[in-house]
Parts: C-alpha cells; structure tokens; sequence
C-alpha cells in the first residue's frame, strides 16, 4: 500500500544475495539523474545493511568527486515490514546544491556526530510533545487525556492534532481550540459520518466535532527515531464512540524532514476497525486528511488567501469545494498561500494515488483545505493512507508544487550495491 512513499529500489537489489549484503562492509547508493528543476529532494530508501550497520544511524555519503552528505538510517515504518533484522530505511536529503545528474554515493559509518545539530524531543508530560531540531521547535503533538470537568475543557481536549510551526520556529502556522470553527484544528484526520455495529447494535461517530461525546484519544508512544536528517514518531490512537467505547485504532506516523528553509511531514496512517461494518465517510469540510492554518488567517489576512490548483493559480479570496466545484476530485495536489505574521507561506497538499478515491478536495479562504472519501473498514483490512505537507515561505507555481508532488510519489530511482 505503501509503495508510493518508499524509493523504488532496482531490480539489480532484489536479485542480489542476502549473504553477500550481510558479508559487506558497506554499500553503496547510485540515484538516478533528477532533471533540471533546483528543489531538495527527500529520499526514503530500503536497504538491507552489512551486519557492521546493525547499530548505526548515522551515516556519511561520499561521491567520486568528493562531495558529502549525511544519512540516517532507521528501522523500516508503518507499512514497509520487513522479517530481516537488518532491513534499514536509509533517509537522506539531496540538497539544491546537488539535484540534477545521476549520483553515486559510497555510504560509510560517520565516526563522530559531535556537535552536529539534530531533532530531538521534548515532552510537556500529559499536555503535547515538541519536536525540536536544535533549539527550534517543529512540530507539536497534542495529547492531551479528555478533560470533562466542563464543556470548554472537553472541547479542548477532545481530539489529538499536530501543530506546525514555521521554518524559524517563531510561529505557529495551525490553530487549536476555539476560534472560527473551533472543531477544525492544525494537522488532522478523522470523519463526521461513521456507523458500525458494536454489540449487536447499530452505531454511529463523528470524531471531527465530538459534539455527542465521541473522542480520539491517545494511547501510546510507539516509536520515535530521531537524528540530524529526520524525526519520526509513530503513535496508537483509540477513536472512541457516544458511549465512550473504542470503535477503531490508528497507528498515526508523522515523519519530518530537515530541509532548508521548509517543513516537510509525511503523514503515515493504518486505521483497523474493532467492530462490524465500519464505514467512514462526511462532507468535504469535515472529514479526511486535512490542514487548518493559524487563527491570525480569518482575523486579519483571509482575502489575501489564494490556492494554486493543477489548473493554475486562483484569485484572492475566491475557493472551491466540491460538490459545488465537480471536477474540485481527485487532484494531485493542492496548495494554500496565506499571510501570517507578515509573511506569505505557501502549503502545498500532495496526495497519494494509492490513497482511497474519488478523493472530493474543499478550500476556504480562513486557511482550511483538504479532501476526504468514503470506505469500508473491515476487520481484517485496516485503512491505509499516506500524504505529504510541504510548507515554505514565499509563492510556489503550479511546477514548482508539481515538481514537488512528482518527487514524493515516483521519486528518482536508486539502485543499492554491497561493496
């Protein structure tokens, strides 16, 4: 399900002899040439390492020529199992500096890491977990447990999210509670019109606006990695029904890339249903994947919002949603530019199209886009989604957001060698 998101390794690796990789004592990494357009390029490679590579994260990549870069590698994540104790995810990003021909890279152990920046963590016990890169924040995971004791605090707590914040860490880009809509908030995923049967009983949820009691709550902690390349947290969340009874559970992945003057994260979800007939489905402004900007937006900045589509750039102002808009389906892309705290950003949208379709996209000029669908649940088949957010500051163009969807769902080929 996942292969839209993982580098397609070539066929020369799936053919070459496992005792051969483990008896190497390093590896190396061939990427394909990536055409004219200047962007860095997020690459997720899967390799099995030589045995010597069994405890190491961090790596360094060396051309012919003598040009460097750092690797991270990780243990594979939501969706690219593996029964291999040595299969790796290598992560890399090829800066600006370097797109363009095919590189070869020789990949060895990086001997010290010593004073080099990376993420790293950093919990407020109970109340939401930071990642940080340095002394930046980037992303904040809010976990809050249901708080009953009132209505405004049950509304508060009601629902997990993340926030973003803005490549220097000054801002937050999201909104939380409260506000215009305060149902809509920062990084989410749920659905106003579920039903299933739990018990012998028919059921319905709407875990977008929690109104008769429902919740997702979270549950667990299950992985995070982290180094100077990327972050990734992997999380169990419970989606809870009226009676307070968990329907579903989601394992939720959020990966983030360090790339100059850009937040990148890759949303990663497999949702499995604990009851009968589960269904998700709502409305284009209520459910699916979507992202909600900051509240300085509808306050002060919402005529100046623009949407760049795959059929041009929109005017200011003016947005769509289907059904009203009905070729406003399936899109590649879609990417929110908006003013806030004195600057333009640029929010680019980038769908999978092995993703659940018709996939019905929805915009408003306050700063909330996505697109949601409806699908069928089984027990036995969890629902797998897989997106990226791409946020910069400044304007983008149709290529440019293209370029950058292109990179996330066929990204160069790599070929991997033992040495």
């Amino acid at each position: 399900m996942f292969s839209a998101r993982t580098i397609a390794v070539s066929l020369a690796l799936a053919l070459f002899s496992f005792s051969c990789i483990h008896a190497a004592e390093t590896f190396s990494v061939k990427v394909a040439a990536q055409g004219d357009a200047k962007r860095a390029i997020p690459l997720q490679i899967d390799v099995t390492v030589p045995k010597n590579f069994a405890e190491v994260e961090v790596v360094e990549l060396t051309t012919d020529s003598g040009d460097t870069l750092y690797g991270q590698l990780t243990k594979p994540g939501l969706g690219n199992s593996s029964p291999d104790p040595l299969a790796r995810e290598l992560h890399l990003v090829m800066p600006k500096s370097m797109v363009g021909p095919e590189r070869e890279f020789a990949v060895s152990v990086l001997e010290s890491n010593e004073g080099m920046t990376e993420f790293h963590f950093q919990d407020e016990p109970g109340k939401h977990k930071d990642l940080m890169f340095g002394d930046r924040p980037v992303l904040r995971y809010m976990y809050e447990a249901v708080d009953t004791s009132t209505e405004d605090r049950r509304k508060e707590t009601m629902k997990v999210y993340h926030h973003l914040f803005d490549p220097t860490g000054q801002h937050l880009l999201t909104k939380g509670p409260g506000g215009l809509f305060q149902h809509h908030r920062g990084i989410f995923y749920g659905f106003n019109r579920i039903s299933y049967e739990q018990d012998g009983t028919k059921k319905s949820a709407d875990v977008w606006h929690c109104n008769k009691k429902e919740s997702q709550t979270h549950e667990a902690f299950v992985r995070e990695e982290v180094g100077p390349v990327m972050a990734r947290q992997l999380l169990e969340i419970d989606w809870n029904g009226q009676d307070g009874k968990t329907f579903a559970t989601e394992l939720r992945q959020m990966t983030v890339y360090h790339v100059d003057g850009a937040q990148v994260v890759d949303f990663t979800s497999e949702l499995t249903s604990k009851v009968d007939n589960m269904k998700v489905d709502g409305d284009p402004q209520h459910a699916g994947f979507q992202y909600r900007a900051t509240q300085h937006v509808p306050d002060n900045t919402a005529k100046q919002t623009y949407y760049v589509r795959p059929d041009g750039k929109g005017e200011p102002g003016k947005f769509r949603n289907w059904p009203g808009n009905k070729d406003h389906i399936d899109l590649q892309f879609n990417a929110l530019s908006f003013v806030a705290f004195d600057q333009r950003y640029t929010c680019c949208y980038l769908d999978s199209p092995e993703n659940p379709k018709p996939a019905r996209f929805s915009e408003r000029d306050y700063g909330r886009f996505g697109s949601y669908f409806a699908a069928d649940v089984p027990q036995d088949e969890p629902l797998e989604l897989n997106y990226r957010i791409w946020l910069q500051p400044g304007e983008l163009d149709v290529a440019e957001v293209q370029q950058l969807r292109d990179d996330f769902v066929d990204p160069p080929k790599v070929t991997v060698e033992a040495s």
